[in-house]
């Protein structure tokens, strides 16, 4: 297991760094197993992407790591119906599941499950299906809804056992009320109960989009709920589907830990996704608050200055703020994660400073505190030495950069290059303000 895990870690550096990788790795097995990590697959992945799902989750059982896998079929069912003669029916979402539903719903469901199962097995991992016995529920809803179950009771042993057998449990959304009626269970709300009954470290949703999609079409890489739900859905961006996501989420998160975050993601980006601070889709957690402040306290100042030090292993000179023109500080309320926002050219914001725990950046807080600073600066530009492992990331980010000399200059909304060379040119002759000199990754 040892040689497999250091050949494990050299891949997963090629991601990211074998830092983060063994970070993770290190979070991840601390957990017990059965607390792992639950994955819910949407039933277009199953049908689309299985190749890349049971691979993914090949590599995780790979490392010892035994997430609960639960799946849906809805678009299996959908075409099933259609060749059945049936009618597709919906009430507030939920599939209308009548006897003759029913009949279509069962052998589809158990098809899924096992073509999940037999791939799996076909990468050396033993797996398990869990097709009943866990969903004590009854009917929602029989007048409208016809066999649809609402989860009363979540029974765990089913799973931990096959964990404890070392198979990989693979769980279908049925349901049964105690005299054995078998009902439909919504993928989504079997997905809420599992993991409030789980309480996992990591909650994970595979979908095909690979993450919530923002405005302009593209992935929103981080939601901090406690910063950012009021504004989401307020915005007329955010409707139907996404908005359902979201409440769901947020009324999910609320009954978890408060470590507990829940990642949106492709199967062929899961490994990205759970092992680089990056990642490769949505992550989201309850989070905390962001606060803008023009002008800190004395002891809030000493806590984000040893924030600042602690990071970049320099002492900041005594007189390091005077030399500032200080806009403001972006700092989360735990103090494990700060910006220093400072004039620039022509008014425009330099950040001067920024800095995020390693276990904050585990929890997505370095991505929220980028948020913040996109959403309160419409132009901004900062700089960092060439050989910061973090540039990646920044040229991501970034609308346009510079090397100059040892540093690289990115900037975000820039009106033209002449404008950017200023940027360039101030940004690069700037002080770090560290008592031996220049910081190698400032």
């Amino acid at each position: 297991m040892t040689d497999v895990r250091a050949t494990v870690i050299e891949l997963l550096g090629q991601l990211g760094s074998s830092r983060e990788a063994r970070q993770y790795l290190k979070q991840f097995s601390r957990v017990d197993q059965t607390r792992f990590a639950v994955v819910k697959v949407g039933g277009a992945v199953l049908r689309d992407d299985i190749d890349a799902l049971a691979s993914a989750l090949a590599f995780l059982h790979q490392l010892g790591l035994t997430p609960i896998v639960l799946h849906g079929a809805g678009p299996q069912l959908d075409e099933a119906m259609r060749e059945a003669g049936l009618t597709v029916e919906k009430h507030d979402g939920l599939r209308v599941t009548t006897e003759a539903v029913m009949a279509v719903v069962r052998p589809i469901i158990y098809e899924a499950n096992t073509r999940l199962i037999d791939a799996l097995e076909s990468r050396g991992v033993k797996a398990r299906g869990v097709l009943h016995g866990v969903f004590k529920s009854h009917l929602a809803d029989p007048d409208h809804l016809g066999l649809v179950g609402e989860v009363d009771e979540v029974v765990l042993e089913p799973l931990s056992a096959a964990i404890r057998a070392g198979a990989l449990p693979v769980l279908a959304c049925l349901g049964e009320s105690p005299s054995g009626q078998m009902m439909n269970i919504n993928a989504d709300m079997a997905a809420q109960e599992l993991v409030w009954a789980v309480a996992p470290h990591k909650v994970i949703f595979l979908t095909e989009t690979g993450g919530l999609l923002g405005p302009d079409g593209g992935i929103i890489s981080a939601i901090n709920l406690s910063a950012d739900f009021d504004r989401l859905m307020q915005s007329d961006w955010v409707h139907s589907g996404m908005a359902l996501k979201l409440k769901t989420i947020a009324t999910m998160l609320e009954r978890l830990p408060s470590d507990t975050s829940v990642s949106i993601t492709s199967a062929p980006k899961l490994t990205r996704e759970l092992f680089t601070h990056t990642g490769a889709g949505t992550l989201i957690r309850r989070g905390e608050m962001i606060e803008w402040h023009t002008a800190l306290d004395g002891e809030r100042q000493q806590a984000v200055e040893g924030l600042f030090e602690a990071s970049f292993q320099r002492r900041l000179r005594e007189d390091w703020l005077a030399e500032r023109v200080v806009r403001g500080w972006l700092v989360a309320e735990s103090d494990r994660a700060a910006a220093l926002i400072c004039e620039g050219v022509d008014g425009v914001a330099y950040l001067d400073k920024i800095v995020v725990t390693p276990e904050a950046q585990g929890e997505g807080l370095g991505a929220a505190l980028w948020s913040a600073l996109r959403e309160r600066f419409e132009a901004m530009y900062w700089r960092s030495r060439i050989n910061n492992p973090i540039n990646g990331w920044y040229f991501q980010q970034c609308e346009m950069s510079m090397r100059r000399g040892g540093w690289v200059v990115f900037g975000v909304g820039v009106d033209s290059g002449a404008c950017f060379d200023k940027w360039v040119t101030d940004a690069q002759q700037r002080s770090a303000g560290w008592v031996d000199g220049e910081t190698r990754h400032d």
